[in-house]
């Protein structure tokens, strides 16, 4: 379970980082990434948490109630696991594709971390080999 304060719960904090971040598609989810968090006024003193926060964003499409718990259950686990990778003040949301109802724990772990490798432009370095490409 994600502690509460590593959490995106209103929908202006969704919204900002869906339109606002970087998106990465995967068969079995879309991640946006906004590297640095906005100023969300809410008229009342309060500090912003300083670490990274994500949300999950599970459709009607994914499959029905429990399937969508089920979904969201996992990729909060897995987004436990790869928090650490994120940047204090940036936030994550991570929209599950239909496809994620069928996929298995390691499928979608291998989606979420090639998608976080794309929108954190951690490319992993190439291999010189039996690629096809030049010497």
């Amino acid at each position: 379970m994600l502690p509460a304060q590593a959490r995106l719960r209103r929908r202006p904090e969704f919204t900002v980082v869906v339109r606002s971040g970087r998106r990465a598609g995967r068969p079995t989810m879309v991640l946006h990434y906004l590297p640095e968090r906005p100023v969300v006024r809410t008229g009342g003193p309060q500090d912003p948490p300083a670490g990274p926060r994500a949300g999950f964003v599970v459709g009607k499409s994914v499959g029905n109630s429990v399937c969508r718990h089920r979904v969201t259950r996992q990729l909060r686990h897995l987004v436990r696991d790869e928090l650490h990778r994120l940047p204090d003040g940036a936030d994550l949301v991570v929209r599950a594709r239909p496809e994620a109802a069928i996929a298995d724990v390691g499928t979608m772990r291998r989606d979420l971390s090639r998608g976080l490798d794309r929108v954190l432009d951690a490319r992993p370095a190439r291999t010189t080999g039996s690629s096809g490409g030049r010497p």
